[in-house]
């Protein structure tokens, strides 16, 4: 597997646009993968007063087009081997986690005997909840004091430009550290993502060692 990075350059009219919409994100990602047809975990990073567009999958992405359109053309894009990161996953390392997702919570209509409505978790203490209580079907441990909410939004689009296809989703930035307690269950979720949403920029976690700071 890979981890791309590509910077891109809000200064340009179309990088805006781009921006504008979730779903035009995600048919961009989507285009650098002419011959694999998967869906592919993606997120946007700001870092030092750039905006970077982090895309994790199973081949190299072809940004070239991507990169004259909406990029930083002197930065470029780079790939790098992401199972160098996953060799080091071992039970009991500790690492420190930023995670983009949208956590949800079910509201039960018992009283109608169908399925609980999804609702965002638009508290700070639902959202903390949220991440813990998966942790452990995740692979990991964190404690309450390890996990803080940074970042919280709301974004509001159309499926594919459809009128009709309205989307409201919720963005949670969680950092932290978090501890390894079942490394091949903690592995499917760096690679697979956690939550809903994966298609519009949520459920790509990232790790970095707590020494030297290297992911």
């Amino acid at each position: 597997m890979y981890l791309t990075r590509m910077e891109l350059d809000t200064d340009k009219r179309n990088t805006r646009k781009l921006l504008s919409s979730r779903s035009k994100i995600h048919g961009m990602v989507e285009s650098a993968f002419p011959t694999e047809r998967k869906r592919h975990l993606w997120r946007l990073d700001m870092l030092n007063g750039k905006l970077y567009l982090l895309i994790l999958s199973e081949e190299k992405p072809k940004l070239d087009t991507a990169v004259q359109e909406y990029g930083n053309v002197e930065e470029g894009y780079a790939s790098k081997e992401y199972r160098t990161l996953l060799s080091r996953v071992t039970e009991q390392s500790k690492w420190r986690f930023r995670l983009v997702a949208n956590p949800t919570r079910s509201i039960s209509r018992a009283k109608e005997g169908k399925r609980g409505k999804v609702k965002a978790c638009v508290t700070v203490l639902l959202q903390e909840k949220w991440l813990i209580e998966r942790a452990e079907k995740y692979g990991f441990s964190l404690l309450e004091d390890e996990v803080h909410v940074v970042g919280n939004i709301w974004h509001h689009f159309y499926k594919q430009d459809e009128k009709e296809n309205h989307v409201a989703i919720r963005e949670v930035s969680y950092e932290g550290i978090l501890t390894v307690v079942n490394p091949e269950k903690f592995k499917i979720l760096l690679c697979k993502g956690i939550g809903r949403g994966k298609a519009y920029g949520m459920g790509m976690l990232t790790i970095v060692s707590l020494i030297g700071g290297k992911g």
